[in-house]
């Protein structure tokens, strides 16, 4: 409901917008995708999922899902229900279009009333302010493309960074590095045009060879390992690593009055398995402040929280309150599905009984020259420059949690 109301305000106020946007919860109950659940209708879900999209020509096209099981998925599947795969989840998703279509319709509908009452809505005047103008773009394809095409090409995210800084840096000096140089003054512009030139030659070379920043195939997977007991004092503890993304896990289990109490709107009034991640700077080769979660490290642990949920043991079959904490020791790319991945190894390590082992990766898409491209397993890069970010977690045979932008 906020996505509509923020997108029906946006209209209204004649800011730019390439909407309208609409969005609808749709939850899976007794194997129908019902819209708008009420709370006691999720709880009684296998599945709970929001999705937002716009209208196209002859479709809806969708633009962000948050899902995932609940707490009693796994119970009606032991009941017979329908495990939530990659049909089911399809299927979802044909459902919400048709609501979504339904929220747009009513946008439309209130615009049209607010204009025959009050009159047009004057747009908002701006002045679009660009990143680089077509001069620098130019001088700066015919300087840095050859340094530049060979930076891209280096697997370690380091070295790779540090080459892109130095064709960079290159490009400033040679073309606003001295008093004569022709775009004295316009640094900012030649930096830009220097970051959208690496997105075009690495968008090129995935799409037209087929071969990633780190020379893997867009189906490739980087190198996985795992290891548990790490932490010996810890009830239990994970450390998971793939490719350059490396993440440890730590379980502590308590007594049921440690339980989460939560004072919100929701008719659910406590919690007993919490997910925390936290990602320092270093972690991603930086410096900076360590302090309170930002909406990162909030967003990441309820996606992997919310990943792990429908296999949790309920109270009474493990009478423990339960905290995870997940510590990026290393990030490039989907550190949240790396923390997916290393909670199913700490909560086994520390003899949770959890329904089934979950692990979780994140795809990619790229669009170029008319066709699409997925990535499996894709790097920190690979989310910056692509379009699209989709990460999904589930067990064997059922998805527990999915998330897309």
């Amino acid at each position: 409901i906020a996505i509509n109301a923020a997108s029906m305000s946006t209209q209204l106020a004649g800011l730019p917008f390439s909407g309208p946007i609409g969005g609808v919860r749709v939850a899976l109950i007794d194997s129908q995708w019902v819209a708008f659940p009420n709370h006691s209708q999720v709880e009684n879900a296998v599945f709970d999922m929001v999705v937002a999209g716009r209208v196209t020509a002859d479709d809806v096209a969708i633009m962000m899902v948050e899902a995932g099981g609940t707490e009693k998925s796994f119970d009606y599947y032991a009941n017979g229900a329908p495990k939530v795969d990659e049909v089911v989840l399809a299927g979802g998703l044909d459902a919400a279009k048709q609501y979504i279509k339904e929220s747009i319709a009513l946008q439309r509908q209130l615009l049209a009333s607010v204009i025959a009452t009050r009159g047009p809505i004057t747009p908002l005047k701006y002045t679009p302010v660009l990143d680089y103008g077509d001069d620098v773009w130019t001088a700066v394809e015919a300087v840095a493309t050859p340094l530049l095409a060979d930076a891209v090409k280096i697997a370690l995210k380091a070295d790779r960074n540090a080459a892109t800084d130095a064709a960079g840096n290159a490009a400033v000096e040679k073309l606003a590095g001295s008093a004569d140089a022709p775009f004295v003054g316009r640094d900012k512009e030649i930096k830009e045009a220097v970051r959208s030139l690496t997105k075009k030659l690495v968008r090129k070379r995935i799409v037209e060879d087929g071969i990633r920043i780190d020379g893997r195939g867009p189906r490739d997977l980087r190198a996985v390992s795992a290891e548990v007991g790490v932490l010996r004092t810890a009830h239990g503890s994970g450390l998971f690593q793939r490719g350059e993304t490396q993440v440890m896990n730590v379980t502590t289990l308590a007594m049921p009055r440690m339980n989460q109490m939560l004072d919100t709107l929701s008719p659910i009034t406590e919690k007993r398995y919490i997910h925390h991640y936290n990602m320092a700077p270093w972690a991603n080769g930086e410096t900076g402040r360590v302090g309170s979660p930002k909406r990162r490290e909030i967003g990441h642990g309820v996606l992997a929280e919310r990943a792990l949920l429908p296999v949790v043991p309920s109270q009474e079959e493990f009478a423990y309150a339960l905290r995870l904490v997940s510590e990026v020791m290393s990030s490039n790319g989907s550190t949240s599905m790396a923390s997916v991945c290393s909670s199913s190894l700490s909560l086994m390590d520390a003899g949770v009984p959890l329904k089934a082992a979950v692990a979780g990766i994140a795809m990619g898409l790229i669009y170029a020259e008319g066709k699409y491209l997925s990535l499996t397993d894709i790097l920190g890069a690979e989310d910056a420059f692509g379009d699209m970010d989709f990460k999904v977690a589930g067990t064997a045979d059922a998805v527990t949690a999915l998330q897309l932008d």
